[in-house]
């Protein structure tokens, strides 16, 4: 053979590798380009990552500084999903979904609970909020916005009391319930409203962090002036479509 041919034939398998893995990653929903992870037997994956922050580290100013913003994402919350993944190796965990370790939260150790929780947890937060956000929401969101609390006032009134009101580390909530109902809640420490160790369950819809480290830089003790500065930071479309996939699993 040619040492042509023999290099064109190598070239050709090195792009058609490259391909097959990128089709395989995009297969998972969870799977983004910053970091990919794989378990278990004959390298079954899980679909554990760290998801890629969609906005800049300022992005979120003048409501959320940009050094709150990288420490809170590429450190706290980079440190709960690698301790996460620390405390599931080698159990039957690597290849349950969080969903369904949530469901049985109450018999695993506290360092999955706390872990998986903030791993979870922060990627909501990041997920709820965009640059040039905020408003209303719309559509049936709306409609079941009041349809459960009277009006967007009164849901947004309860929904900031909670979060200001939270004793010590927390997060307020809006979940979809089995009911079909939305409510508000919050839960501490880093539980959510998935796990059965929680008074008031349901899917999470909007998360609001009122832990200190996501607001201290800028607001200090004012937690109230940072709960208040989320409404202009609401990604209502992402809420909005975590609603309907809620909706749908009814």
């Amino acid at each position: 053979m040619k040492k042509t041919t023999f290099l064109t034939m190598i070239g050709i398998l090195i792009v058609l590798s490259g391909s097959i893995l990128a089709v395989n990653l995009r297969k998972s929903p969870h799977v983004n380009s910053q970091t990919f992870y794989t378990f278990g037997k004959d390298g079954q994956q899980n679909g554990f990552a760290f998801p890629a922050l969609q906005y800049g580290y300022d992005a979120l100013e003048p409501y959320i500084d940009k050094a709150t913003v990288e420490i809170h994402y590429s450190k706290h919350h980079r440190a709960y999903f690698d301790k996460f993944l620390a405390a599931v190796k080698g159990t039957e965990m690597e290849t349950m979904s969080l969903e369904a370790i949530f469901s049985a939260i109450s018999k695993y150790p506290d360092a999955v609970r706390n872990n998986a929780g903030g791993f979870y947890n922060h990627t909501l937060y990041w997920e709820n909020m965009a640059p040039k956000a905020g408003g209303l929401p719309g559509g049936n969101l709306a409609a079941a916005i009041d349809k459960s609390f009277g009006s967007f006032d009164k849901f947004k009134e309860q929904f900031g009391t909670a979060g200001k009101t939270k004793f010590a580390s927390g997060w307020a909530w809006l979940i979809l319930d089995k009911t079909g109902a939305l409510q508000v809640t919050t839960t501490s420490n880093q539980d959510n409203p998935l796990m059965d160790i929680v008074d008031r369950r349901g899917t999470p819809l909007l998360a609001l962090d009122v832990w200190e480290h996501a607001y201290y830089l800028k607001y200090q003790n004012k937690r109230a002036d940072y709960v208040d500065a989320f409404w202009n930071l609401i990604n209502w479309p992402e809420v909005q479509k975590r609603y309907d996939i809620a909706l749908l699993k009814k």
